[in-house]
């Protein structure tokens, strides 16, 4: 099962590739923020995203994140599941 996860940016790595490093329930990982940071918005390093298969789909007030979040977590199996293949993932 894939899940769209908050995660929140802690740097921008290149704009002109559009590429960020988040952090996802402390994995920090390389992201594609094209579909988020554009003329009429962009994404700062604090910001939330939810994320999907490394892409930045949406932003997210960090209320909203937090509230994904605790619905993930209430999904129990299927969300560790995508935690632990996370944690195991060489994706830089």
């Amino acid at each position: 099962m894939c899940l769209g996860i908050p995660g929140k940016i802690v740097e921008i790595l290149d704009e002109d590739l559009l590429l960020a490093k988040a952090d996802v329930s402390g994995v920090r990982r390389n992201i594609n923020i094209g579909l988020v940071h554009h003329e009429d918005e962009q994404v700062a390093v604090g910001d939330w995203v939810l994320i999907h298969v490394g892409f930045a789909m949406s932003k997210l007030d960090e209320a909203e994140a937090n509230a994904t979040l605790a619905a993930l977590k209430e999904l129990g199996d299927a969300y560790e599941q995508e935690l632990e293949e996370l944690h195991a993932s060489q994706i830089e």
